[in-house]
């Protein structure tokens, strides 16, 4: 069987996920590769039935992902059937307050970035900057300055020997040295492989809102060394995330109303990308379905084929979680205790489009619930199958979970809308849950491999509806967009609105829908144009708030150099 792939996905394919031999030629076709990853995923059903048919199980597997209807992540399809072995793409490390500590995440940071991981760190157990260290009589360097350990390691090593390692940095925003942070990647050359996040509170937005102060709380004592006014550090971090993109926004609480094992400590940190928070020492493994496979004509959702769909993913990340090579033992440990897995989307822009409705509609924002609402009830039922034959997790007992009369779980989490970036590109789709960036875009993927692409549904759909013509692509091809010109009707014109013509306002409602019904958190990016103000950026941060989001990531457009997406060829939107 030939898998239908475009040339860009071959490219991506080649570069980073394919098996090379020592001289670095490629030794893999995509066939072998998923072949690889279905084979290995599939042996897992050994370890829970001595009985189990493995070979039909692969060829499920195998289908489902050659049809381009569901993959794992980057790790899974890099190290299956591999000597590394290390399939989860996400991890949460503790960072105490010691220099044994904070050095030995440095190495086990090292360790998960050479397998293709991506790691989240709370530096709000450090002392700040000035406070005493009793042992040597000298004064501490503060939570940013040790960012700038994990930074350089970072940068010295390349996951998997293709792509840099990610970082998320979190501190409390009542962390003594909050307003150095916040301010911290001002400078675009500091901490190039951190995403940063303040980790808000409800006290804090509680303290804001009524127009109050905060105390800033030093964690070796658990007192208060300062009182800052809420707003002088919301307008900070307005200003800054309004200048650079950074920080974002992680609401600590609400994303702790959600902990399903509680017991085993509080959630302080995420992933890279903000979307699976997670206990420290605790890995999870993501996989999406891409929801234009599950459009038939009419147009309408092909719901049995979703729901087929859904269980077999769910299956297959469970089983990942078996076979997974952890690189520590207390990860692990936490890891098969708990059997965190993701199960999110991509394509849904494009989804929209071929089901005939607008991104920027209450009717998207409908459907966006009604789907995510169908994928999270079938991802519990199949996970419920899983434990009514496998056992739910350990630590079932005593989690949120564990009340009379509710289904045991065989995964402690179930659901993760992740942002799918290479993923989206060899499953030939839209990214994640995002509207398209622009009708044609370059993408830098690697430091040597740029991307550049025409929207495939808008030339399938303008060729079927009639409104495709040469020179309109041309238009297209070289800026992005429509232009001033085009004959093109307000609707059309709406249903491929992008990311810059949908108001921040609608972005947020769209993440939001989403989160209502994900058991983890969402990927999401709120584009700003380049003329957009401070106060646009405040509003945005509230209306995430308030809509019951776990995060907020914000971007206008043009603030950073090199910024992975331009449009057309390779211009500032």
């Amino acid at each position: 069987m030939t898998i239908q792939l475009t040339e860009n996905a071959l490219r991506i394919l080649q570069a980073r996920y394919l098996q090379k031999d020592q001289q670095h030629d490629r030794i893999e076709s995509p066939e072998e590769m998923f072949q690889r990853v279905a084979a290995h995923v599939a042996s897992a059903e050994k370890i829970f039935d001595p009985q189990a048919d493995v070979g039909e199980m692969a060829a499920s597997f195998y289908q489902m992902m050659s049809a381009l209807e569901f993959l794992p992540n980057s790790p899974t399809l890099m190290n299956a059937g591999r000597e590394l072995g290390q399939l989860a793409a996400c991890f949460v490390l503790p960072i105490e307050d010691s220099l044994e500590s904070i050095f030995e995440a440095v190495k086990h940071t090292a360790l998960i970035h050479q397998g293709g991981g991506g790691t989240g760190f709370s530096f709000s157990h450090l002392r700040p900057k000035n406070d005493v260290v009793s042992t040597t009589s000298g004064v501490a360097s503060g939570p940013v300055s040790f960012m700038r350990v994990f930074n350089m390691a970072t940068e010295v090593i390349k996951q998997g020997g293709t792509r840099r390692g990610a970082n998320m940095g979190i501190l409390r925003v009542d962390h003594p040295d909050i307003m150095e942070f916040i301010t911290a990647k001002t400078n675009p050359h500091e901490l190039t492989s951190f995403n940063l996040s303040v980790g808000m509170t409800k006290e804090f937005m509680e303290a804001w809102e009524q127009g109050g102060s905060i105390g800033l709380i030093a964690p070796r004592t658990g007192q208060a060394v300062a009182t800052v006014e809420a707003a002088t550090i919301f307008d900070l971090l307005v200003k800054s995330a309004w200048e650079s993109g950074e920080p974002g926004l992680i609401f600590l609480d609400r994303i702790n109303q959600t902990n399903p094992t509680p017991a085993l400590g509080q959630i302080e940190s995420t992933n890279p990308c903000g979307e699976q928070p997670l206990l420290p020492n605790e890995a999870c493994t993501l996989g999406s379905i891409n929801l234009t496979r599950m459009v038939i004509h009419g147009p309408s959702v092909d719901w049995e084929k979703l729901r087929q769909t859904v269980h077999l993913a769910v299956r297959f990340l469970d089983n990942v979680v078996e076979i997974n090579h952890y690189p520590l033992p207390q990860i692990e440990q936490r890891s098969r205790g708990n059997r965190k897995i993701g199960l999110g989307v991509m394509g849904f822009a494009h989804f929209l489009i071929l089901m005939g409705v607008s991104y920027d509609s209450d009717e998207g924002i409908t459907l966006a619930e009604e789907v995510m609402r169908f994928i999270q009830a079938e991802g519990h039922a199949a996970s419920h199958e899983l434990a009514e034959r496998r056992g739910p997790f350990p630590n079932f007992t005593g989690s949120r979970y564990d009340r009379e009369g509710k289904p045991t779980l065989r995964n402690a989490t179930i659901t993760t809308i992740a942002p799918t970036g290479t993923l989206s590109i060899i499953a030939d789709c839209s990214s994640g849950i995002e509207p398209l960036f622009a009708l044609s875009y370059t993408r830098k993927v690697l430091e040597d491999v740029e991307l550049f692409e025409v929207d495939p549904i808008f030339l399938q759909v303008s060729k079927e509806m009639g409104f495709w013509r040469f020179e309109l692509e041309e238009t297209i091809r070289q800026t992005g967009f429509w232009g001033s010109g085009a004959k093109i009707s307000p609707k059309i014109r709406k249903l491929f609105a992008t990311a810059l013509e949908i108001p921040p306002a609608r972005h947020i409602q769209m993440q939001a829908a989403f989160q209502r019904h994900t058991d983890n958190a969402v990927s999401k990016t709120i584009n700003f144009p380049l003329d957009a103000a401070e106060k646009d950026v405040a509003e945005a941060f509230v209306l995430a708030y308030r809509l019951g989001c776990k995060g907020i990531t914000i971007y206008r457009s043009g603030t950073r150099k090199g910024q992975v997406l331009t449009c057309g060829l390779n211009q500032l939107c």
